[in-house]
């Protein structure tokens, strides 16, 4: 007789102990996707194009860069409508990478950010959804020119490490700030 009151007496117990589980444990959190910011991100204005001498000038300061590390790379210029305005392959530089490196300039140009700004979306943040807009490229090395809080074009370098295209673009948009 005292068999079945103990099964009882233990599953009581057992539910209690479960529904107390439950009410400590914390709600799981909102998708960070669900926010609402105040105001629009990377909302830099477009501006008048990037003329040729200048493209042309941000192109060398890359490349400069890139001779001082014995990097091979292509380097590309758009202007603010995304549209190539000079490139430059160095002797040596991935074939694959001329493309790219047009790619990058585009997408930075056209999404008004960094290119690494996708790669750490989906790297670091698991934003995979960026992977599905068209025209994105998720490797860094591609920075809007921006000029008088404009964007006025974009530079795009490609053939080495995300790391070192970044590197030599960096010192080429510097020339534009």
């Amino acid at each position: 007789m005292r068999l079945p009151f103990l099964t009882v007496a233990l599953t009581v117990t057992g539910v209690c102990l479960s529904l107390a589980g439950e009410a400590q444990t914390p709600a799981p959190a909102a998708n960070p996707l669900d926010v609402i910011p105040d105001n629009m991100p990377f909302d830099v204005p477009y501006g008048a194009p990037i003329s040729l001498d200048r493209a042309e000038a941000a192109i060398a300061a890359a490349v400069a860069e890139a001779k001082k590390h014995h990097w091979k790379l292509n380097v590309a210029v758009v202007d603010s409508g995304a549209n190539l305005v000079a490139f430059q392959r160095m002797d040596g530089a991935q074939l694959a990478s001329i493309a790219v490196s047009e790619h990058k300039a585009r997408t930075a140009a056209s999404f008004r950010r960094e290119t690494k700004a996708f790669e750490d979306a989906i790297q670091l943040k698991q934003n995979y959804y960026a992977l599905t807009l068209d025209g994105v490229i998720a490797s860094r090395g591609g920075i809007p020119l921006i000029e008088g809080g404009k964007i006025i074009g974009a530079i795009g370098c490609s053939g080495g490490t995300g790391s070192q295209d970044e590197a030599a673009c960096k010192v080429g948009a510097a020339t534009v700030k």
